[in-house]
């Protein structure tokens, strides 16, 4: 099922998802067109499959190992998600790409959903940044859907925001986080 799953992410993230016929997801993914079937019952799940699969390797690329300090972590995060630009989506976020595709699948946008809530949620706990949940998430959409444009000089411009964003952790006298204004 991995060896399926790899080779379908790999399809797809090649081709895109409207260009590969079955015959090319087949060869792809190294099995008969029966096998495929059997794992796989139709493109949809196909594409389900492959995202999925997707999910779990940039998970584990991004977060596994992070450096304990906060200020390292977060400059991890971002050279690693660059370096995942590089090396494996040169053309933007394939989860954005399979619902631009396919807008009306819902299962596709709970998909996308349930990964930038986790991408969310871990990179603000590896980082320090709960209360900035949101904007951290922000400058990580930013520098995804930037790198095709932009690539080192995009990750270069997430750390300043990261930055930026670890220096507005510190309450000032008007922290939008609180329905008053601080006057300390």
């Amino acid at each position: 099922m991995t060896r399926i799953a790899a080779g379908l992410e790999s399809a797809f993230a090649r081709r895109g998802f409207a260009v590969p016929s079955v015959e090319d997801l087949r060869d792809a993914a190294g099995v008969s067109l029966r096998t495929l079937y059997k794992y796989a019952p139709s493109r949809d799940r196909m594409v389900c499959i492959a995202l999925e699969h997707r999910h779990r390797r940039y998970l584990d690329h991004v977060f596994s190992d992070l450096p304990m300090g906060h200020e390292a972590a977060l400059d991890a995060l971002f050279e690693r998600i660059g370096l995942w630009m590089e090396r494996e989506t040169s053309h933007g976020c394939l989860f954005h790409a399979a619902v631009a595709a396919n807008p009306d699948d819902n299962e596709l946008k709970a998909l996308l959903e349930r990964h930038k809530s986790e991408v969310a949620e871990r990179a603000a706990g590896a980082t320090g940044l709960s209360g900035r949940k949101i904007e951290l998430m922000q400058v990580i959409e930013g520098l995804t859907q930037s790198w095709p444009l932009y690539r080192e000089r995009a990750t270069t411009g997430a750390r300043h925001l990261g930055a930026a964003l670890r220096r507005a952790e510190v309450p000032g006298p008007f922290d939008t986080r609180t329905s008053s204004p601080s006057l300390t």
